[in-house]
This record gives C-alpha cells, sequence and structure tokens, in this order.
C-alpha cells in the first residue's frame, strides 16, 4: 500500500554533491520508516540512511558518516538525502525504501516497500 518514487540521481565528480528526493504515498504513512539503500554492479544492497516519520530517529551507515544527512517533510510526504563530498566508491544505484520503525533500529533492514531506483555516478 505503500508506492515510493525517487528521484535526483546524476553524474557528478569527485568532491561533489547530490540531493535525492523520495515521494511517498499510501496508507498509515506513520506506521513506516523511510530510507534509502544503494547497489552496486557485483555488490549487494546496502542499507544507506533512514528516518522516522517525526525526524526524531535516524540511521547512518558508516561508510557515509559526516558526508550525507537524510531530512523529511511530513508534510508533503517526501524524504530527502543530501550527499555531499561524493566519492566514486558513492557509485551506485539508490533506492527509497519503506520499513517498519523497528527495522530502523536495526540499520533499516529488512524493507518492505522499494521505490524504482535512481542511478548516481561519482566520476572525473
Amino acid at each position: 500500500q505503500l508506492h515510493l518514487v525517487e528521484s535526483g540521481g546524476g553524474l557528478v565528480q569527485p568532491g561533489g554533491s547530490l540531493r535525492l528526493s523520495c515521494a511517498a504515498s499510501g496508507f498509515t504513512l506513520d506506521y513506516y520508516a523511510l530510507g534509502w539503500f544503494r547497489q552496486a554492479p557485483g555488490k549487494e544492497r546496502e542499507g544507506v540512511s533512514c528516518i522516522s516519520s517525526s525526524g526524531d530517529s535516524t540511521y547512518y551507515a558508516d561508510s557515509v558518516k559526516g558526508r550525507f544527512t537524510i531530512s523529511e517533510d511530513y508534510s508533503k510526504n517526501t524524504v530527502y538525502l543530501q550527499m555531499n563530498n561524493l566519492k566514486p566508491e558513492d557509485t551506485a544505484v539508490y533506492y527509497c525504501a519503506g520499513m517498519t520503525k523497528a527495522a530502523l533500529r536495526a540499520g533499516c533492514s529488512p524493507a518492505s516497500y522499494w521505490g524504482q531506483g535512481t542511478q548516481v555516478t561519482v566520476s572525473s
């Protein structure tokens, strides 16, 4: 019942920035935490960051701490991922995801709902 549509990916130079957006629609949105996973070719999908609907609880993977910031606008049913100081190893397809609040406390996993993904490429 949760539909997610992400946008904002693209090509950026190392050290640059991108802002991803995820628009959510469906029933009982307050039940869910929202966040971001990424998957590079040949690698497993990994949780990047997630946030409670109220914005009072967040998770960040160690690899992105200090560089990425997750935020939400509850009135717009939208979650954002501000990505700064991007590195080539950040190159991946980024997926918006929905999960229970319990998953938020466990590294964003498991996620139950997925967007279609948006490509982020960091290259000079």
